[in-house]
């Protein structure tokens, strides 16, 4: 044999097993095995389903005394760059569907301030040290929506922090069951009304003076918004009220070239429920009556948030994004 024979011989077979290795990769994808290092990304069926543990928290609760905790995405999601250097504003950033938010963003390269009540400083905590994990800014901004006054000092903070205003993600909400409106007092009403209603008024009020062409305002609504629980009167009627306000923003500022879409979620599981958003007794079968029998995990409604402020999808404004486990969303 010839050294040029076996030359040949060799590069076939190196091409060989390369060739196999490459015809198993996506298998051995499918059974889950990863490179060393690379995040561990749940899969939907191993996610918890009820019955939960009897568990309430005064509100506004903390994700870190949940049972069990909440996934927000922390060690699985994974940004491809489509926020890159993008600068956002997230109330309710601290836990639940703002916090997956604000891992996500963070992730896909934008810059990160996220507003909550000073009572969530632990979880507000771990959002920020994820966010600078990244290699984002982080910026921490506690206080009261339910004020005028610090609406338009939190825009104005955030602006000034993160460099300008690119994203505004109004998501904070109040939420507390009520069996009949004889139970709802008007503290309570005008609480979640503040809360739900007139801050991402004045909010959205001070971040459009500040924004430019481009920019990019997400609202949360719910399912509530069009199939209300009858314990959530007032909870329900003010997501319908967001669901609104997003399509009328949305043509409002169309020739502004700034875009306003909303995410309605279903049931999830965030410190909303365990601090008077459900009743112990709906709360340990929550989620069940979800097609899919569970439910959702904010790290399963992150990417949502993400596709609504997208560049790359600079024609949809005035949309709906809906993740409710086969529930139907609001139109």
């Amino acid at each position: 044999m010839t050294d040029i024979d076996s030359s040949r011989r060799t590069f076939v077979a190196r091409a060989a097993l390369a060739t196999a290795a490459a015809a198993a990769a996506p298998a051995l994808a499918q059974e889950g095995q990863k490179q060393p290092g690379a995040p561990t990304a749940p899969r939907a069926a191993d996610y918890p389903k009820p019955p939960f543990p009897v568990q309430q928290q005064p509100w506004p609760g903390l994700a870190s005394q949940m049972t069990p905790r909440p996934d927000h995405g922390e060690t699985s999601y994974k940004g491809s760059g489509r926020l890159a250097g993008k600068r956002a504003l997230i109330t309710g950033g601290d836990s639940g569907i703002g916090r997956a938010a604000a891992i996500a963003y963070a992730r896909e390269g934008a810059d990160v301030a996220i507003n909550y009540l000073p009572a969530e400083e632990r979880d507000a905590r771990e959002v920020v040290e994820l966010i600078r994990s990244t290699g984002r800014k982080a910026v921490a901004i506690p206080g009261d929506l339910r004020d005028e006054a610090f609406c338009q000092r939190l825009v104005e903070e955030a602006a000034r922090e993160l460099g300008g205003l690119d994203i505004l993600v109004n998501n904070a909400a109040r939420q507390q069951t009520k069996p009949a409106i004889a139970n709802i007092s008007s503290e309570d009403f005008d609480a979640t009304l503040k809360t739900n209603v007139y801050a991402p008024f004045w909010l959205t009020k001070a971040a459009v003076a500040r924004m430019g062409p481009g920019a990019v305002i997400v609202n949360t609504s719910s399912e509530q918004a069009s199939d209300p629980s009858e314990d959530l009167v007032d909870y329900a009627l003010t997501r319908a009220a967001v669901l609104n306000f997003t399509k009328s923003m949305a043509k409002q500022l169309a020739p502004k070239g700034i875009r306003v879409n909303a995410v309605a979620p279903g049931p999830f599981w965030t410190p909303l429920q365990v601090s008077g958003g459900a009743t112990p007794e709906k709360l340990q079968k929550f989620g069940s009556q979800s097609p899919l029998g569970r439910p959702g995990q904010p790290a399963e409604i992150a990417s949502l948030y993400v596709a609504a402020a997208d560049p790359a999808l600079s024609y949809s404004t005035g949309q709906i994004f809906g993740a409710t486990g086969g529930g139907g969303q609001p139109a």
